[in-house]
């Protein structure tokens, strides 16, 4: 199993990391290709933070479900709409998985609106599988949690409780390649391009993804915004004016106010906290 070094900077985005944070060191692997289409990527942060402090982790999330296994929690996340923050303290690990947007649906046999916004026992999802799960995963993190023989004895703990779960139906595939169209296009600014590019309603793109990702067209398209935002105002060095521009927006109020109302900082805040 190789470290994915290729999506690191594609996930890296959406991780709203504050640069003076040095609490935790992030591993990450690519899925192995035969769960292409029902898992993406899995993270596996390893943290020490000193007595008495706490180091919250800020993430724009992707429109993927989770399953995290962690020392003293096991958990299925659906979509976090807002800004997903995890809030580290003292010495611990956690392993995590990226599904697919598709991946949702099958997991839990029901509409991801459900659990948009909220977590779940591991095994109120997967069962008996969820607990073989998460004692597989804890007996394999127990020794060195920083060991990459540890984390490909995570992973494969993981493959074999989701393999049952393959292949991914005609719907989910579909879910996919939408998602993947919406996050790879920056032009993409209206859900009426999203209907044009897959030959659908809008009612009927309402209803794929609220059934499959729990949230809405609008809602992918503007998430992918943000996240792009957050990329630029880190690495670019441009005005707010122009990435407001650059990705689409009528003027840079209404950007600053889609960027502070999830974020909880401005965009200005946020390009200097990591200019420094």
């Amino acid at each position: 199993m190789k470290p994915d070094s290729d999506r690191l900077d594609a996930i890296g985005r959406a991780h709203l990391r504050d640069p003076r944070d040095a609490s935790h060191r992030m591993h990450r692997y690519e899925a192995a290709r035969e769960f292409t289409g029902l898992l993406q990527w899995f993270w596996i942060p390893v943290w020490s933070v000193p007595p008495g402090q706490e180091a919250p982790q800020k993430v724009l999330q992707y429109p993927n479900s989770l399953i995290v296994v962690a020392q003293d929690y096991a958990r299925f996340y659906g979509v976090v709409s807002g800004l997903s923050t995890t809030t580290l303290s003292g010495d611990g690990w956690a392993v995590g998985v990226a599904c697919a947007p598709s991946a949702g649906f099958l997991l839990t046999g029901a509409p991801m609106a459900a659990y948009t916004d909220r977590a779940v026992d591991v095994g109120e999802v997967l069962g008996d599988a969820g607990r073989i799960l998460t004692d597989r995963v804890r007996t394999a993190m127990a020794d060195d949690p920083a060991d990459p023989t540890a984390h490909a004895g995570a992973v494969a703990a993981f493959g074999d409780a989701l393999r049952p779960y393959l292949p991914v139906d005609d719907e989910g595939e579909l879910v996919n390649r939408l998602v993947r169209f919406v996050e790879s296009r920056s032009d993409v600014t209206r859900v009426a391009q999203v209907c044009e590019e897959f030959g659908l309603a809008e009612r009927a793109l309402q209803r794929l993804v609220h059934r499959r990702i729990g949230l809405t067209p609008k809602w992918l398209i503007q998430r992918r915004r943000l996240q792009e935002a957050a990329e630029r105002l880190r690495t670019s060095g441009t005005s707010l004016a122009e990435v407001a521009t650059a990705l689409g927006y009528a003027d840079q109020p209404h950007f600053s106010r889609d960027f502070s109302a999830v974020t909880g900082m401005t965009p200005r805040e946020f390009a200097s906290l990591h200019a420094r």
